[in-house]
């Protein structure tokens, strides 16, 4: 079952200055349960391709579809709600709430999502046991290793039920054993739930681990292959 449909999507930045082509019509197609890594050299497209995937940016012309819907010509609020309700995200940066435990950091997308307190106190503490955090419910990021916090940022990623989760450079603040561990577990997600991940990755280790490696260079696909 397709997830994510694109469409001869172009991204040009300051169109009437200096116009910078970000994206030069890309098709792509991702299905359901990938593990697949967007890969390029800085300045291909990458982030660019992911935030217009994520809705967190808009394209100068082509679509973006999820699950059927075209997110293209969604209102902001139309565009927050979607998100809420379709994608999970993972960042670099983490940015989890400092003030927060980690079951708050994980509860607070359901918050959103007006579900009851008795299934975020459930789904919050099992996704943290998933992710090996099931001791540190209590924790707030600054009593976390970089490696926790990210899998913290899993667990939330997932609290939403998200159709897929874009994990943007997850492991560039990783040391090897703890991203190894992390892509163990987002392993693990994808094999027993099916859950789809898109990674924006300049990591060998992230590509090691992908069943499919899509090359940007210059804003087109380059390459697209089976690992």
């Amino acid at each position: 079952m397709e997830v994510i449909k694109i469409e001869n999507l172009r991204k040009i930045y300051n169109p009437d200055k200096v116009p910078v082509e970000a994206l030069k019509g890309v098709n792509l197609s991702i299905e359901q349960g990938e593990f697949t890594a967007i890969v390029g050299p800085s300045g291909s497209g990458k982030s660019t391709l992911l935030n217009l995937i994520g809705g967190l940016d808009k394209p100068t012309s082509g679509t973006v579809a999820i699950g059927g819907q075209t997110i293209n010509n969604l209102s902001e609020n139309e565009l927050i709600e979607f998100r809420l309700n379709n994608i999970g995200f993972v960042f670099q940066a983490y940015n989890l709430i400092p003030v927060l435990t980690a079951k708050e950091n994980v509860e607070f997308i359901m918050l959103l999502q007006k579900r009851s307190k008795k299934e975020l106190d459930q789904r919050a503490t099992e996704l943290l046991e998933s992710v090996g955090l099931g001791d540190k419910i209590k924790s707030r990021p600054s009593e976390l290793s970089g490696g926790q916090q990210q899998r913290v940022a899993v667990a939330r990623a997932l609290a939403s039920k998200p159709r897929f989760v874009l994990a943007d450079e997850p492991t560039a603040n990783l040391d090897t054993q703890s991203a190894e561990a992390l892509l163990d577990i987002m392993e693990r997600l994808n094999a027993e739930e099916k859950m789809t991940f898109v990674f924006s990755t300049h990591d060998q280790r992230v590509v090691n681990r992908a069943r499919r490696v899509v090359t940007l260079e210059d804003g087109i696909i380059a390459n697209d292959s089976n690992n």
